[in-house]
């Protein structure tokens, strides 16, 4: 039986998300793009992304993070709890995944995907923005004997809990800016250790987040077109989000 797009009634009541088909131009779908959210933040705004990225065969989901933000913040995290940068103030990004990797793991890839969906996992692909893409990384971390189809993880490296003794076959491309960036020389080394497979793309710009432009959406719409398993391959003019 050839994989099916998923609907709301195959997870878990107590997930949120959304699902993307493929254009309708497209045939049926032979990829599943997950995208994650990065912290303080829901997945609406990759909701639109999904629509955006148009991918040939391709059905986004757009998962938020289980927890929401203490204090009335708003948004979500990915994070197993809250700590504060006592240097900065700011939140930190890596205080454990294990929720976050139970949840993605077994509800939505291997009970849902694979399971219920007829996806292979060679076939389901992650997207994720700062701590959303460290979610990922964790999941493909945990999933070392298998291969996803990969990893594009903005601004966000494995998490330091993740690292272990057998490197992930999952290939990955990482992201970050020139300076200002949470992809320090220490996060790069830990991917490296972490995964066979690592591409890492420096911006000219400071700071993380989403790609601005053409030359810094360009390697992602690339590592796409090597990873997806698309006969009709990336559509053009498919290279810039607004």
């Amino acid at each position: 039986m050839p994989a099916r797009i998923p609907t709301q009634t195959d997870f878990p009541k107590s997930l949120t998300l959304s699902i993307t088909p493929p254009p309708s131009s497209s045939p049926r779908p032979t990829n599943i793009l997950i995208l994650l959210h990065g912290l303080g933040d829901t997945n609406a705004p990759f909701t639109n992304l999904g629509s955006q990225l148009a991918l040939p065969e391709t059905c986004c989901l757009s998962l938020q993070a289980p927890t929401p933000l203490p204090f009335e913040l708003g948004g979500f995290h990915w994070g197993d709890d809250i700590t504060f940068d006592q240097s900065t103030g700011n939140m930190d990004m890596d205080t454990g995944f294990s929720k976050a990797v139970r949840i993605i793991k077994e509800d939505v890839i291997d009970k849902t995907l694979v399971q219920n969906c007829g996806y292979s996992y060679r076939e389901i692909m992650f997207l994720g923005l700062g701590q959303g893409g460290m979610a990922a990384l964790a999941v493909a971390s945990a999933l070392k004997g298998k291969e996803l189809g990969g990893v594009v993880s903005l601004g966000g490296v494995v998490p330091v809990s993740c690292e272990g003794t057998t490197a992930a076959r999952t290939p990955v491309l990482v992201t970050g800016g020139a300076r200002e960036t949470m992809v320090t020389r220490t996060g790069l080394e830990r991917m490296k250790r972490s995964f066979k497979e690592v591409e890492y793309r420096k911006w000219e710009r400071a700071g993380d987040g989403m790609p601005r432009n053409r030359d810094e959406m360009m390697p992602v719409m690339r590592f796409f077109a090597q990873r997806l398993k698309s006969q009709a391959g990336v559509p053009e003019g498919a290279l810039e989000v607004g």
